[in-house]
Protein backbone atom coordinates (compact mmCIF):
# COMPACT_ATOMS: atom_id res chain seq x y z
CA UNK A 1 0.00 0.00 0.00
CA UNK A 2 1.32 3.44 -0.95
CA UNK A 3 0.98 6.10 1.73
CA UNK A 4 -0.62 9.39 0.69
CA UNK A 5 -2.62 12.41 1.77
CA UNK A 6 -4.90 15.09 0.39
CA UNK A 7 -5.02 18.73 1.37
CA UNK A 8 -6.54 22.04 0.34
CA UNK A 9 -3.46 24.11 1.18
CA UNK A 10 -0.83 24.55 -1.55
CA UNK A 11 2.55 22.91 -0.93
CA UNK A 12 6.02 24.36 -1.37
CA UNK A 13 8.93 22.19 -2.48
CA UNK A 14 10.37 22.26 1.06
CA UNK A 15 7.05 21.19 2.57
CA UNK A 16 6.48 18.48 -0.03
CA UNK A 17 9.97 17.15 0.65
CA UNK A 18 9.16 16.81 4.35
CA UNK A 19 6.16 14.65 3.53
CA UNK A 20 8.28 12.57 1.16
CA UNK A 21 10.86 12.05 3.90
CA UNK A 22 8.03 10.82 6.14
CA UNK A 23 7.29 8.05 3.66
CA UNK A 24 4.40 9.59 1.76
CA UNK A 25 4.35 8.71 -1.93
CA UNK A 26 1.48 10.82 -3.26
CA UNK A 27 -0.61 13.90 -2.57
CA UNK A 28 -4.11 14.61 -3.85
CA UNK A 29 -4.61 18.25 -4.85
CA UNK A 30 -7.44 20.31 -6.32
CA UNK A 31 -7.48 20.68 -10.08
CA UNK A 32 -9.70 23.76 -10.38
CA UNK A 33 -9.21 26.88 -12.52
CA UNK A 34 -9.33 29.43 -9.69
CA UNK A 35 -9.45 29.87 -5.92
CA UNK A 36 -6.97 29.59 -3.07
CA UNK A 37 -6.91 25.79 -2.99
CA UNK A 38 -6.15 25.28 -6.70
CA UNK A 39 -3.08 23.42 -7.93
CA UNK A 40 -0.85 25.69 -10.02
CA UNK A 41 1.83 24.74 -12.51
CA UNK A 42 4.52 26.07 -10.18
CA UNK A 43 3.22 23.94 -7.31
CA UNK A 44 2.99 20.86 -9.54
CA UNK A 45 6.66 21.32 -10.46
CA UNK A 46 7.61 21.79 -6.80
CA UNK A 47 5.71 18.69 -5.67
CA UNK A 48 7.19 16.61 -8.48
CA UNK A 49 10.71 17.78 -7.66
CA UNK A 50 10.24 16.48 -4.11
CA UNK A 51 9.57 12.98 -5.44
CA UNK A 52 5.86 12.92 -4.59
CA UNK A 53 3.29 11.83 -7.16
CA UNK A 54 0.17 13.95 -7.73
CA UNK A 55 -3.46 12.83 -7.78
CA UNK A 56 -5.83 15.36 -9.38
CA UNK A 57 -9.30 15.91 -7.98
CA UNK A 58 -11.85 18.30 -9.44
CA UNK A 59 -14.30 19.87 -6.98
CA UNK A 60 -15.89 23.30 -6.97
CA UNK A 61 -18.76 22.68 -4.55
CA UNK A 62 -19.56 19.54 -2.54
CA UNK A 63 -22.89 18.84 -4.25
CA UNK A 64 -21.92 19.88 -7.78
CA UNK A 65 -22.71 16.36 -9.05
CA UNK A 66 -26.41 17.09 -8.53
CA UNK A 67 -26.13 19.24 -11.67
CA UNK A 68 -26.20 15.99 -13.65
CA UNK A 69 -25.05 15.57 -17.22
CA UNK A 70 -24.90 19.28 -18.10
CA UNK A 71 -22.67 20.04 -15.11
CA UNK A 72 -20.52 17.02 -15.88
CA UNK A 73 -19.87 18.08 -19.46
CA UNK A 74 -18.91 21.57 -18.30
CA UNK A 75 -16.68 20.38 -15.47
CA UNK A 76 -14.99 17.69 -17.53
CA UNK A 77 -13.99 20.19 -20.20
CA UNK A 78 -12.72 22.69 -17.62
CA UNK A 79 -10.83 19.97 -15.76
CA UNK A 80 -9.05 18.84 -18.93
CA UNK A 81 -8.09 22.42 -19.84
CA UNK A 82 -6.81 23.04 -16.32
CA UNK A 83 -4.88 19.77 -16.29
CA UNK A 84 -3.13 20.73 -19.51
CA UNK A 85 -2.29 24.17 -18.09
CA UNK A 86 -0.61 22.77 -14.96
CA UNK A 87 1.40 20.17 -16.88
CA UNK A 88 -0.58 17.02 -16.12
CA UNK A 89 0.31 14.45 -18.79
CA UNK A 90 -2.37 12.92 -20.98
CA UNK A 91 -3.32 9.42 -19.95
CA UNK A 92 -3.22 10.15 -16.22
CA UNK A 93 -6.44 10.50 -14.23
CA UNK A 94 -8.76 13.22 -12.96
CA UNK A 95 -11.10 12.32 -10.10
CA UNK A 96 -14.44 14.14 -9.85
CA UNK A 97 -15.67 14.61 -6.30
CA UNK A 98 -19.04 13.65 -4.89
CA UNK A 99 -18.33 15.17 -1.49
CA UNK A 100 -21.64 14.54 0.27
CA UNK A 101 -23.83 11.67 1.42
CA UNK A 102 -25.64 11.00 -1.85
CA UNK A 103 -28.97 9.25 -1.42
CA UNK A 104 -30.37 6.43 -3.55
CA UNK A 105 -32.81 8.93 -5.05
CA UNK A 106 -29.93 11.18 -6.16
CA UNK A 107 -27.69 8.42 -7.51
CA UNK A 108 -28.87 8.41 -11.13
CA UNK A 109 -28.11 12.14 -11.38
CA UNK A 110 -24.71 11.61 -9.76
CA UNK A 111 -23.84 8.85 -12.23
CA UNK A 112 -24.92 11.07 -15.14
CA UNK A 113 -22.52 13.73 -13.86
CA UNK A 114 -19.57 11.36 -13.51
CA UNK A 115 -20.13 9.76 -16.91
CA UNK A 116 -20.40 13.12 -18.68
CA UNK A 117 -17.34 14.52 -16.92
CA UNK A 118 -15.30 11.59 -18.20
CA UNK A 119 -16.61 12.08 -21.73
CA UNK A 120 -15.60 15.74 -21.71
CA UNK A 121 -12.19 15.30 -20.06
CA UNK A 122 -10.53 14.41 -23.34
CA UNK A 123 -7.17 12.58 -23.28
CA UNK A 124 -7.49 11.90 -19.53
CA UNK A 125 -8.81 8.95 -17.60
CA UNK A 126 -11.66 9.78 -15.23
CA UNK A 127 -12.43 8.70 -11.69
CA UNK A 128 -14.80 9.44 -8.84
CA UNK A 129 -14.30 10.33 -5.17
CA UNK A 130 -17.15 9.48 -2.85
CA UNK A 131 -18.77 7.17 -0.33
CA UNK A 132 -19.01 3.42 -0.73
CA UNK A 133 -22.50 3.71 -2.24
CA UNK A 134 -21.29 6.23 -4.83
CA UNK A 135 -18.27 4.07 -5.66
CA UNK A 136 -20.32 0.90 -6.05
CA UNK A 137 -22.93 2.65 -8.17
CA UNK A 138 -20.23 4.11 -10.43
CA UNK A 139 -18.59 0.69 -10.76
CA UNK A 140 -21.89 -0.95 -11.67
CA UNK A 141 -22.63 1.73 -14.27
CA UNK A 142 -19.05 1.67 -15.62
CA UNK A 143 -19.14 5.44 -15.34
CA UNK A 144 -15.35 5.82 -14.98
CA UNK A 145 -12.14 3.85 -14.50
CA UNK A 146 -10.83 5.21 -11.19
CA UNK A 147 -12.34 4.81 -7.74
CA UNK A 148 -11.34 6.80 -4.65
CA UNK A 149 -13.46 5.94 -1.63
CA UNK A 150 -13.78 7.94 1.55
CA UNK A 151 -14.66 6.24 4.81
CA UNK A 152 -17.07 9.12 5.45
CA UNK A 153 -20.73 8.15 5.01
CA UNK A 154 -19.62 4.57 4.28
CA UNK A 155 -20.71 3.06 7.64
CA UNK A 156 -17.66 0.87 7.92
CA UNK A 157 -17.97 -0.68 4.47
CA UNK A 158 -15.16 -0.67 1.90
CA UNK A 159 -15.77 -1.40 -1.77
CA UNK A 160 -13.75 -4.01 -3.62
CA UNK A 161 -11.43 -2.86 -6.41
CA UNK A 162 -10.87 0.73 -5.30
CA UNK A 163 -7.62 2.52 -6.17
CA UNK A 164 -7.44 4.98 -3.25
CA UNK A 165 -8.96 4.78 0.22
CA UNK A 166 -9.32 7.88 2.40
CA UNK A 167 -9.33 6.44 5.91
CA UNK A 168 -8.91 9.46 8.21
CA UNK A 169 -9.94 13.08 7.84
CA UNK A 170 -9.41 14.13 11.41
CA UNK A 171 -11.68 15.46 14.14
CA UNK A 172 -14.91 16.91 12.71
CA UNK A 173 -13.58 16.29 9.20
CA UNK A 174 -11.08 19.14 9.42
CA UNK A 175 -8.01 17.00 8.77
CA UNK A 176 -4.98 15.90 10.76
CA UNK A 177 -2.22 18.50 11.32
CA UNK A 178 1.03 17.33 9.71
CA UNK A 179 3.92 19.77 9.19
CA UNK A 180 1.50 22.63 9.86
CA UNK A 181 -0.94 21.49 7.15
CA UNK A 182 -4.36 19.92 7.75
CA UNK A 183 -4.41 16.72 5.72
CA UNK A 184 -6.69 13.75 5.14
CA UNK A 185 -4.88 10.41 5.16
CA UNK A 186 -5.10 8.00 2.22
CA UNK A 187 -3.59 4.79 0.95
CA UNK A 188 -3.40 3.42 -2.58
CA UNK A 189 -3.25 -0.14 -3.81
CA UNK A 190 -1.83 1.06 -7.15
CA UNK A 191 -3.16 2.08 -10.57
CA UNK A 192 -4.33 5.36 -9.02
CA UNK A 193 -3.60 7.34 -12.19
CA UNK A 194 -1.24 9.70 -10.41
CA UNK A 195 1.30 11.80 -12.25
CA UNK A 196 4.39 13.97 -12.07
CA UNK A 197 5.74 16.81 -14.20
CA UNK A 198 8.98 14.84 -14.38
CA UNK A 199 7.41 11.98 -16.33
CA UNK A 200 5.04 12.11 -19.28
CA UNK A 201 2.55 9.55 -20.53
CA UNK A 202 3.77 7.19 -23.26
CA UNK A 203 2.56 8.06 -26.78
CA UNK A 204 0.41 5.47 -28.51
CA UNK A 205 2.13 3.37 -31.22
CA UNK A 206 2.31 5.27 -34.50
CA UNK A 207 1.48 8.55 -32.77
CA UNK A 208 4.54 10.33 -34.17
CA UNK A 209 2.70 13.55 -34.89
CA UNK A 210 1.11 13.88 -31.47
CA UNK A 211 -2.27 12.89 -32.83
CA UNK A 212 -4.68 10.50 -31.16
CA UNK A 213 -4.80 9.47 -27.51
CA UNK A 214 -1.89 8.94 -25.10
CA UNK A 215 -1.85 6.27 -22.42
CA UNK A 216 0.02 5.18 -19.34
CA UNK A 217 2.06 1.97 -19.46
CA UNK A 218 -0.07 -1.08 -18.72
CA UNK A 219 0.53 -2.78 -15.37
CA UNK A 220 0.91 -6.14 -17.11
CA UNK A 221 3.57 -4.81 -19.50
CA UNK A 222 5.49 -3.20 -16.65
CA UNK A 223 5.41 -6.52 -14.78
CA UNK A 224 6.91 -8.37 -17.73
CA UNK A 225 9.76 -5.86 -18.08
CA UNK A 226 10.38 -5.97 -14.32
CA UNK A 227 10.71 -9.76 -14.56
CA UNK A 228 13.48 -9.30 -17.14
CA UNK A 229 15.20 -6.78 -14.84
CA UNK A 230 15.04 -9.25 -11.96
CA UNK A 231 16.61 -11.93 -14.14
CA UNK A 232 19.37 -9.52 -15.16
CA UNK A 233 20.01 -8.68 -11.52
CA UNK A 234 20.33 -12.36 -10.62
CA UNK A 235 22.86 -12.76 -13.42
CA UNK A 236 24.84 -9.70 -12.31
CA UNK A 237 24.78 -10.72 -8.66
CA UNK A 238 26.25 -7.59 -7.06
CA UNK A 239 24.81 -4.97 -4.70
CA UNK A 240 25.50 -1.96 -6.93
CA UNK A 241 23.67 -3.50 -9.87
CA UNK A 242 20.85 -4.51 -7.53
CA UNK A 243 20.24 -0.91 -6.49
CA UNK A 244 20.04 0.23 -10.09
CA UNK A 245 17.73 -2.61 -11.14
CA UNK A 246 15.49 -1.80 -8.17
CA UNK A 247 15.38 1.88 -9.15
CA UNK A 248 14.47 1.04 -12.74
CA UNK A 249 11.77 -1.39 -11.61
CA UNK A 250 10.19 1.28 -9.42
CA UNK A 251 10.27 3.77 -12.31
CA UNK A 252 8.30 1.23 -14.35
CA UNK A 253 5.83 0.80 -11.49
CA UNK A 254 5.29 4.56 -11.32
CA UNK A 255 4.84 4.80 -15.10
CA UNK A 256 2.09 2.19 -14.89
CA UNK A 257 0.32 3.79 -11.92
CA UNK A 258 1.59 1.37 -9.28
CA UNK A 259 3.14 2.04 -5.89
CA UNK A 260 6.91 1.76 -5.61
CA UNK A 261 8.22 -1.33 -3.81
CA UNK A 262 10.39 -0.31 -0.84
CA UNK A 263 11.63 -3.88 -0.27
CA UNK A 264 14.14 -4.09 -3.13
CA UNK A 265 12.15 -6.64 -5.16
Amino acid sequence: MAKGFDCAAPLTRTLAKKFKEDGYEFVCRYLVPSGWKRLTQAEAVAISASGLQIVSVYETTASRALGGRAAGLTDGAIAAQTALAVGQPAGSRIYFAVDFDASAKQMDTVIEYITAAGEAARNYQSGVYGSVTVIEAAMAAKACTGFWQTYAWSKGRKAEGIHIYQYDNGPKGLGQPVHGVNVDLNQSSGEAGWWSTQSAAVPAPGNVNGEGKDYMMKKEDAGKIIAFLQAAYMAAGNAESGKEFHRLANELRKASGQAADPNNR
